[in-house]
């Protein structure tokens, strides 16, 4: 799916050497079809390593994609130059009368506060809310997914004893889901996170459905039972590095962090890190473009509600 993105985005040059296709906003204009309009909430801090992230992964099939990248009108961001933000992003005010094909809400490296307490908490309420009035199919990442299960159902998230920290193994609860067509009856999962939620808690809300666990990470995908929203507590977008950006990163200010689990071969950080989720990453994305956004939101999407 060519993405539409601005053709000074960052991104772009780094997705057109790795071969993505990528469509710039001159082009796009010539074509005479409906492209699909993707919102992109992004509240990391890095923010154009997440950008890059992301749009790789969507930018894997034939349809054309807007991409529209929103940031929250009430808190700002620190760790982005500012002329990025006002060059490519939008404040959540400026959208809030609009519609949506599909939203990605990403993660935040807020997790040991309470909900409450985080700086943009209102607003986010908001755009969650938003997220299910004005996107036909909306995708929780990490933070963003124990948010959004929180605020929309009351799901608590619990500290860990210990960072679930490298790349986990999982199953697939329900095999019949469209999203897992064409995943392996095992795959793997790159994990970066404090806090957790809990197999009997999601259990008890009858409109969500857990689609896969792992014996180690516990839940890695919520889905609402009309197949709208999809909450994923792990990083399937990473790139090769990232893991091992946050391991030296936290080791530079003396955190105590344990080498990422499954990552290195042999666990040995002098050693390049290996990558065994990238096939299931671009077909995870896929299946929600495929599947949840474009075979089903209505071509006219004022009617969306």
């Amino acid at each position: 799916m060519p993405i539409n993105i601005p053709k000074d985005l960052p991104a772009q040059a780094v997705l057109a050497k790795e071969n993505i296709f990528v469509m710039t906003e001159d082009r796009a204009l010539s074509q005479d079809i409906r492209p699909l309009r993707i919102a992109i909430v992004n509240l990391m801090p890095t923010k154009i390593a997440t950008e890059t992230q992301l749009l790789r992964l969507l930018g894997n099939s034939p349809l054309q994609v807007d991409i529209v990248f929103v940031t929250t009108s009430s808190y700002q961001p620190r760790n982005v130059p500012q002329e990025h933000l006002e060059r490519f992003y939008v404040a959540f005010d400026k959208v809030r009368h609009e519609k949506f094909d599909g939203m990605i809400v990403t993660g935040a490296p807020v997790e040991n506060l309470p909900f409450e307490a985080v700086d943009y908490w209102e607003e986010l309420k908001e755009i969650l809310d938003f997220s299910v009035s004005n996107a036909f199919s909306s995708l929780y990442i990490c933070w963003g997914a124990q948010a959004a299960l929180f605020h929309h159902y009351g799901v608590p998230k619990y500290p860990l004893p210990q960072k679930m920290f490298g790349v986990f193994k999982h199953s697939i609860s329900n095999k019949t889901e469209k999203l897992f067509r064409g995943f392996d009856d095992t795959f793997y999962v790159p994990h970066s996170r404090h806090t957790e939620i809990r197999h009997e808690d999601v259990s008890k809300v009858s409109t969500l459905e857990i689609l896969s666990e792992s014996p180690q990470s516990g839940i890695f995908v919520v889905g609402s039972k009309n197949g709208r929203q999809i909450y994923a507590t792990g990083h399937l977008e990473y790139d090769a590095t990232t893991l091992q950006d946050e391991y030296l990163r936290d080791l530079s200010r003396g955190l105590p962090v344990r080498v990422p689990v499954d990552y290195y071969p042999e666990d040995n950080p002098q050693k390049a890190p290996r990558v065994h989720w990238r096939a299931h990453a671009h077909l995870f994305f896929s299946n929600w473009l495929n599947y949840y956004v474009y075979q089903e939101t209505p071509y006219v999407l004022n009617g969306l509600g």
